[in-house]
């Protein structure tokens, strides 16, 4: 999907209201948002809440470039700078034929960013935003953010040798990263 990312986030800006310059970039960011994250609050840690292989269901396999009924790992984690501090949830699906033993070991191992397990196998990649939008949030993020504000969300894929390695959606509280 090609999109043009400024014009999706101007209409997210027409939808609720102006974003912040913190909040835009991690939308729009073609890199790292662990490091982004670094940079704004200090060290991140990740909290794994579900990690688990399944079967990708047709609407899966069409996005990940797989077949249906292939194994994916799905994984969702918190990323906080403080265990009080939520700051991103996101959704992980990475489909287990395509990762090395290794990178597959680390990726189970839990709580560990994808960006640095990326950068510690020196896996060049490029990541390509699909979706940038708003959506209310549902029951898990109400309580993982302890609001009922809109959430901001994005969904990328990490593109390693033209095939779609990770597929990533992060989502978190419009109210958060204002400036």
């Amino acid at each position: 999907m090609n999109m043009n990312v400024m014009d999706r986030i101007k209409e997210v800006e027409n939808d609720i209201g102006n974003l912040s310059s913190a909040q835009k970039i991690l939308l729009a960011t073609d890199g790292s948002v662990t490091t982004i994250l670094d940079v704004l609050k200090g060290h991140i840690n990740v909290e794994t809440l579900v990690q688990e292989f399944r079967e990708a269901d047709d609407a899966q396999a069409q996005d990940l470039g797989i077949n249906k009924g292939d194994t994916i790992n799905y994984r969702t984690v918190v990323m906080s700078h403080k265990p009080e501090e939520p700051l991103i949830h996101a959704i992980s699906l990475t489909p287990v034929d395509k990762l090395t033993n290794n990178f597959k070991e680390d990726l189970l191992k839990a709580d560990i960013p994808i960006g640095r397990i990326l950068r510690k196998y020196n896996i060049e990649s490029r990541r390509e935003v699909t979706h940038i939008g708003s959506e209310e949030p549902d029951e898990e993020l109400r309580s993982i953010f302890h609001t009922d504000s809109t959430m901001l969300t994005r969904v990328y894929n990490i593109i390693y040798k033209d095939e779609i390695l990770i597929q990533i959606k992060e989502t978190f509280p419009y109210s958060l990263f204002r400036e």
